[in-house]
């Protein structure tokens, strides 16, 4: 079992920028794929990207590319998920995942370990 944190949220105006950080509580980090996913009110929880276990490899949902970017520190146990240009549609609550598979998951049903979520809102 892997324990994560998030943090980072916050309300932010259309175009702002903000950087969401997962911490792990496992050593071995660096063996987990990890992905960020989102869910707004009353929709389903969502991809938003992945990055595997060295951080060589990373993908996108299209609605976010461009824009936003993963990247880990093996060192700090932790995952960030830098989010530029935000539109009022990135509104939701993001999880940050773990992944025992080499590159994770674009589903929800690839990752068995879930933070409790971070609350990103953004005003247009």
């Amino acid at each position: 079992q892997v324990q994560l944190v998030e943090s980072g949220g916050g309300v932010v105006q259309a175009g702002g920028s903000l950087r969401l950080s997962c911490a792990a509580s496992r050593r071995t980090f660096s063996r987990y794929a990890m992905g960020w996913f989102r869910q707004a009110p009353g929709k389903e929880r969502e991809f938003v990207t992945r990055i595997n276990g060295d951080g060589g490899s990373t993908h996108y949902a299209d609605s976010v590319e461009g824009r936003f970017t993963i990247s880990r520190d093996n060192a700090k146990s932790t995952v960030y998920l830098q989010m530029n240009s935000l539109k009022p549609e990135d509104t939701a609550v993001y999880y940050c995942a773990a992944s025992a598979s080499t590159y994770g998951s674009r589903s929800r049903y690839g990752y068995n370990n879930w933070g409790q979520g971070t609350q990103v809102t953004v005003s247009s």
